[in-house]
């Protein structure tokens, strides 16, 4: 009876949807837990089947200065064993011979021979004016590995001892041209100008003049732990007529 209705009601075969709708909700919903039990189970299941090695635990101590013991020696030796010197036996005197009372005289003194005042006394020149072989210490020329980083520390700063100022292009001056160079130098370990590059110029004909001018710089160099080290340095060079 309810399925005649329902034909009198839905003409167009909804009565066969209305049938078996439940069988198909019924599967779906079995399918969709399935595959949401399956999920669940991966993500708990997988850790522990797979289980991620542990890292290892670092155990850090502070311990107080006064905790330190004596610290290791460098060479880890033991001390050389003490070695007795003997005293030094009795110089014999060199001189002219004094006489003196027998109870003044000392029975260890001995009074040395030929042999022994020769030796005593420094080899005597023949009289040309020269003397032994003189050493002239020579320069410490220091090695330079090639440019240094466009950034190097430093806790001294070179300081220019030498700064000719540039010469002005006469072209330049005719024209009544003024302008500024920056140059990037490069100071090395004797505190001579290797390198110039320009980074900024208001012009281009004042290039060359700073350029020349730079290379003829001469500083101090920069200190790092009391030694010289290369440093890049920048210099701007002014070029102003007199008179504006």
């Amino acid at each position: 009876m309810a399925d005649v209705l329902l034909e009198q009601l839905f003409p167009y075969g909804a009565p066969e949807l209305v049938r078996v709708y439940k069988k198909y909700v019924i599967r779906g919903l079995l399918i969709a837990a399935a595959i949401h039990g399956t999920a669940l189970g991966a993500y708990y299941g997988l850790p522990l089947l797979f289980p991620e090695e542990e890292e290892p635990t670092v155990t850090v101590r502070i311990m107080k200065y006064s905790e330190l013991g004596p610290p290791p020696s460098l060479t880890n030796q033991s001390a050389a064993p003490a070695v007795a010197v003997s005293a030094p036996a009795v110089r014999p005197s060199v001189g002219i011979p004094v006489p003196v009372p027998d109870a003044e005289v000392s029975p260890e003194q001995s009074f040395a021979s030929q042999e022994e005042m020769a030796q005593a006394v420094g080899p005597i020149g023949e009289g040309t004016g020269t003397g032994g072989e003189v050493v002239f210490e020579q320069d410490i020329k220091i090695e330079e590995d090639g440019p240094p980083p466009d950034f190097v520390p430093f806790e001294k700063e070179p300081v220019a001892i030498k700064k000719p100022s540039p010469t002005y292009p006469e072209i330049a001056r005719k024209a009544g041209l003024e302008g500024t160079v920056w140059l990037k130098v490069w100071v090395d370990k004797e505190g001579k100008v290797r390198k110039a590059v320009v980074q900024k110029s208001d012009a281009e004909i004042f290039n060359q003049a700073a350029i020349d001018a730079a290379t003829q710089w001469v500083f101090t160099p920069a200190l790092q732990q009391n030694g010289p080290v290369s440093v890049w340095i920048s210099i701007p060079f002014r070029f102003k007529l007199a008179g504006k």
